[in-house]
């Protein structure tokens, strides 16, 4: 076993909410804290917008959301952190799937006036999913919002997990005026400004000293809430949360850096170090002496000068050096990585080693696909990472007879990325775009255009779902490829697609063709 002191020190989360619940700020504070940033929320006018630091496209920028994960490295007290910032709004959902099997816990955060949404629901149910410890972030308790209990019981509905509150908001909107830090037990007293961290006062709740600071109605409300959440919810357990069955709830406001260095030192106290991953072929444990990782992400153009793709590898055990040789286990050949980065956002850094828990950037040249597996020479194979049937569909074709080769170019490392699937037609061989949402398209033509210099134009399709398809009787499964002929399509990996055009049609052909496995993932 390897020296467990590097490890230990690792913190690898996700940060996921809705588009509107403030995660950009909330990102930018953290970032601040880790010294990374010299402004948080710098001054906004109709003239000044600030973008977040970790929306790097123009898109993102251009737009107000986030269209791709993004990864941030820093370093706060003795510990090591990564953060990956995953896009909130829900077309880019399938990226945010993929990024969760990378970390070892999440922050929800959740808009104190909206309380749960949808996308935040579908999240949850990936994080039940692997037990993965969840913190729950209330923001913008500086507007009017949710009286904080019905909140509570909205997320333990929601979300399907018990909480615990670890601070309580005293007042909120115009009269808030802070927040009791009950893990702590300190009271975190609010001032409305963006350049100004929280006074915190060390007080006993039950002496004179909390009236003197809060006022004696306020002080006393404080001690009844508090009262009621001791008798109501469970006792804090840290063995609870690290199974994902707990989740502990902060409230603060990110916009106005209120509540979040309260959140980020309870999350190093009790967030997980790495933990151990189930491979196909045996549990990799992250403090085994040699290096094992796979792809999760794929991002082009992260450097528009260069033209670059960077491969995102998590580092599921041992010790990552650079120029060292590594088998690349689907191609089963060795490669040898010469500038391997560590990022923050779109700025990097040269690496030299790197540990379990890590996130590293590989240069990528077209040798690396979502869920490839990096050793040292043994056989694993690390699962988990699909590709979801898509629920859009159009054909893609070129406006520009001149940039053909850009077009495809640019094409074959979007789809790397995975922002969506290629299915190539049987029937006329003619290209397919499928995504799970309509902004992916627009996402795609803007990059194309602006990344590649190549133009494209869709044309509609009216699909229903496309299904993988296979069949232990080759017979059959060829005499449903002739019947379905132009219905049928091949995806990158040459696999059997079925483009469903209606859910009757598929329920038939699932009837009819008993030996056929229909399968809505691209794992099977």
């Amino acid at each position: 076993m390897m020296s467990n002191i590097e490890i230990q020190r690792r913190r690898t989360f996700a940060i996921i909410a809705h588009p509107d619940a403030g995660k950009t700020s909330l990102t930018e504070k953290l970032l601040l804290f880790g010294g990374q940033i010299q402004v948080a929320g710098a001054v906004k006018s109709n003239k000044i917008k600030k973008t977040a630091t970790s929306d790097w496209m123009e898109i993102e920028k251009q737009r107000g959301i986030s269209v791709t994960t993004s990864v941030m490295e820093f370093d706060y007290k003795d510990y090591k952190i990564n953060i990956l910032d995953t896009p909130g709004h829900q077309d880019f959902a399938e990226d945010t799937f993929r990024t969760l099997t990378a970390v070892d816990s999440v922050i929800i955060v959740v808009d104190g006036a909206k309380g749960v949404e949808t996308q935040t629901r579908k999240l949850m149910e990936v994080c039940r999913m692997r037990n993965t410890p969840v913190i729950i972030f209330v923001n913008k308790m500086d507007r009017e919002g949710k009286d904080p209990f019905d909140l509570l019981d909205e997320l333990e509905e929601e979300l399907m997990i018990r909480v615990r509150p670890l601070s309580w908001p005293i007042e909120q909107g115009i009269r808030f005026k802070g927040v009791y830090n009950i893990y702590e037990e300190k009271l975190d007293l609010y001032q409305p400004s963006k350049q100004v961290v929280t006074e915190k006062v060390a007080v006993d709740i039950h002496s004179a000293a909390l009236d003197e600071q809060i006022g004696k109605t306020l002080a006393d409300k404080l001690r009844v809430d508090l009262e009621l959440l001791e008798g109501v919810y469970p006792e804090f357990s840290s063995e609870d949360y690290l199974a994902g069955t707990l989740a502990p709830v902060f409230f603060g406001s990110a916009l106005n850096n209120f509540g979040v260095q309260e959140l980020l030192d309870c999350f190093l106290e009790i967030a997980p170090a790495p933990r151990p991953i189930q491979a196909e072929e045996r549990l990799v444990v992250p403090d085994e002496p040699k290096f094992t990782g796979f792809i999760f992400k794929i991002t082009a153009n992260i450097d528009p000068n260069h033209r670059s793709c960077v491969a995102f590898c998590k580092i599921c055990s041992g010790k990552f050096v650079r120029n060292a040789p590594y088998l690349h286990v689907r191609h089963g050949k060795t490669m040898r990585f010469s500038s391997p980065t560590q990022f923050m956002a779109q700025r990097k850094t040269t690496i030299d080693e790197a540990y379990a828990g890590d996130i590293i950037g590989l240069p990528d040249n077209g040798s690396f696909k979502i869920g490839d597996t990096l050793t040292e020479g043994e056989l694993l194979h690390f699962r988990g990472i699909p590709s979801f049937s898509p629920e859009m569909f159009k054909y893609i074709e070129n406006a520009d007879p001149m940039k053909q080769k850009q077009l495809s170019k640019g094409i074959d490392q979007l789809m790397d990325e995975g922002v969506a699937q290629l299915f190539v037609n049987q029937f006329n061989n003619r290209k397919i775009i499928g995504t799970v949402g309509q902004l992916q398209f627009e996402v795609i033509q803007y990059r194309l255009l602006n990344e590649y210099n190549a133009s494209c134009r869709w044309e509609p399709l009216s699909l229903y779902k496309a299904c993988w398809v296979e069949s232990d009787d080759a017979e059959e499964l060829e005499a449903f490829k002739k019947r379905k002929y132009q219905f049928m399509a091949k995806d990158r990996d040459g696999r059997d697609v079925f483009l469903a055009d209606s859910n009757y049609v598929l329920q038939m052909a699932q009837i009819d063709f008993k030996k056929i496995r229909f399968h809505f993932t691209s794992e099977f």
